[in-house]
């Protein structure tokens, strides 16, 4: 199959690219001609996909740290002369928690991953997008918009996200740059994987997981990047859009109580 080339020469830069959803998107960018940097915590995964991605350049950073987001473009734009794009994919769901188990402490530092790591970079690399008329993209979450339970924290920092996505479209519209965000839904990744493995009964884990979308099945990390590059390249007169990435979730009635309550039927009017 011939490589598409709809972002040729164009240069991104991707957080969280190491594994799962990111590294979806890294093969994506790649695939679609561009230049294409990411950055991870994990030094070991992302020098692994280096390998298996000759094409991408690594650089280490946490996104908690301006330091290591500042040096991240700086290089970017050093070693490639320019910035077009950049998808803030770094992120982290804890497990499962009730509202009491939850503590200040790890809500802040959920936040500083989840919602200040996509404003810091996006920030830093404003002016290098306004001198291209570049994109942001921001991978926030469908639970941002429907909720989750036992997901309080989480689900507060996917929804700010997908609401600073639509504020800061309206500031850079001036300038060209347009902000977009992607909202996954199930996505079969090492993660969805790992937290079906810590439960008292994974495969039927991963059984309601698959069964939640009408489509029949989880989405591919693959199809996540296809989303990206297509509002990367594509999507020219979208800006503030969230794009519901879900095989159809979110879509129709469901059981929403674990038990029910007495009731008296309704009585018509006359």
């Amino acid at each position: 199959m011939a490589a598409r080339t709809c972002y040729l020469g164009k240069v991104v830069v991707v957080t969280g690219g190491a594994r799962g959803i990111g590294a979806g998107i890294v093969r994506a960018f790649l695939e679609s001609g561009a230049h294409v940097v990411f950055c991870d915590k994990d030094e070991a995964g992302g020098q692994a996909l280096v390998q298996e991605l000759p094409g991408a350049v690594f650089i280490p950073c946490d996104v908690t740290q301006e330091e290591d987001v500042e040096t991240l473009i700086s290089e970017t734009v050093r070693r490639f002369g320019h910035l077009d794009c950049v998808v803030n994919n770094a992120g982290y769901h804890p497990p499962p928690q009730w509202p009491e188990e939850t503590s200040a402490h790890g809500f802040r530092q959920l936040l500083e991953v989840n919602l200040l790591g996509t404003y810091t970079l996006t920030k830093l690399a404003l002016p290098h997008l306004r001198k291209s008329q570049g994109n942001v993209i921001n991978i926030s979450s469908l639970v941002g918009a429907i909720g989750q339970s036992q997901a309080l924290p989480y689900v507060a920092s996917k929804g700010a996200v997908t609401a600073m996505t639509k504020a800061l479209a309206l500031d850079e519209s001036q300038y060209g740059v347009r902000v977009n965000c992607i909202s996954p839904g199930n996505i079969w990744t090492p993660l969805w994987e790992e937290v079906a493995a810590s439960m008292p009964d994974p495969k039927a884990t991963i059984r309601e997981g698959t069964l939640a979308q009408p489509l029949g099945r989880m989405g591919q990390p693959a199809e996540v990047g296809a989303a990206a590059v297509f509002l990367a390249s594509e999507a020219t007169f979208c800006t503030g859009t969230e794009l519901l990435l879900t095989g159809g979730a979110e879509l129709g009635y469901g059981r929403k109580a674990s038990r029910g309550t007495a009731v008296d039927i309704p009585t018509l009017p006359s």
